[in-house]
């Protein structure tokens, strides 16, 4: 069969077009457009800062800018469906936290799978919960706080990021291991939260390091312990609950995750750039002064601290019976 010149370059034409449409061939070319980053909570949180560092990051590094996208509500779970809901091709992504570990046991229904629907892709980073209370409180030291609380209960107002979020979930710890009672006063997303607790219309949250670390230098906040085992880098003054109350721990941790189905190419390319990015000197010291440990490694590494923390959180929930 012979071909004239001009159906050559009309076959020849049609044949890039479909490479071009194919996955593979967008995964290798991505990205091509702005990629869309959702938070799940209000600006000025320590997620969306540690969201916004990382976004500049994979912008500076990838060429289209990375779109930090707030969508607070229901403790994460609006964002986290509207990425299960998004198209597999890179240019929507999540901020994943210990948030989506907990919602799966603390949620009876929910329409999505979190670890079955959403691709792990990085960790990020963990940082410490720190017991914060308005100066204006009588205690300086966890021991005292347990004492002013059950010698007042029912009178601490203890806010949070939400219904079942991370602050949440350690308040409630925090009061099953010691019998105290105190108000639980959710807020939609963490900034609001601090805001009161700053205005003394709030007593005591247990806040992400990213978001009070500010507050407690300048002597806005009072900080009596770090949630984590182990004293925090940027707060090494700082006791541990636990070194008051024996077991207690609770850690949050950020890292990123994509609609199942996304290109190996592009998760693997992804990884490689947040991995790139932790290991970068500025970059570092900024996430470094939000008092957070690094977690580099790969998708595979993301994906198992997501299981164990959401098997964790679901005993704790069941032994609790913490109900929304």
């Amino acid at each position: 069969m012979k071909f004239s010149r001009r159906r050559f370059q009309y076959l020849a034409a049609g044949a890039a077009t479909v490479s071009f449409l194919h996955p593979q061939a967008g995964a290798q070319t991505w990205p091509t457009r702005p990629v869309r980053w959702v938070v799940g909570y209000a600006p000025g949180g320590g997620n969306d800062i540690v969201a916004r560092l990382m976004g500049q990051w994979f912008s500076d590094r990838l060429g289209q800018t990375f779109v930090i996208e707030n969508k607070p509500g229901a403790a994460t779970n609006i964002a986290a469906e509207f990425v299960v809901n998004a198209a597999p091709d890179g240019y929507t992504l999540l901020l994943v936290g210990q948030p989506n570990a907990i919602n799966a046991t603390l949620y009876e229904t929910l329409p999505f799978n979190f670890i079955r629907d959403i691709a792990p892709v990085a960790g990020i980073m963990t940082v410490p919960n720190v017991m914060v209370v308005n100066p204006s409180l009588p205690a300086n030291t966890v021991a005292e706080f347990i004492a002013y609380a059950k010698a007042n209960p029912g009178k601490v107002n203890m806010a949070s990021a939400g219904n079942g979020s991370a602050a949440h979930l350690a308040g409630e710890l925090f009061q099953s291991m010691t019998g105290t009672k105190m108000v639980h006063v959710p807020y939609r997303g963490q900034a609001p939260a601090i805001a009161d607790l700053l205005s003394g219309q709030v007593h005591v949250l247990f806040a992400t390091s990213p978001a009070s670390m500010e507050f407690i230098k300048t002597g806005k906040l009072k900080a009596l312990a770090v949630t984590t085992a182990m004293r925090a880098d940027a707060l090494p003054d700082l006791p541990t609950v636990g070194d008051t109350v024996p077991g207690y721990e609770a850690s949050a941790w950020y890292g990123l995750g994509a609609p199942q189905k996304t290109p190996a190419e592009i998760i693997d390319r992804l990884n490689r750039e947040t991995n790139a990015g932790l290991a970068d000197a500025k970059l570092k010291v900024r996430l470094a002064d939000l008092g957070g440990t690094l977690i580099p490694g790969s998708p595979a590494d993301f994906g198992k601290l997501i299981a164990e923390d959401t098997e964790k959180w679901a005993k704790v929930i069941r032994s609790a019976n913490i109900k929304l």
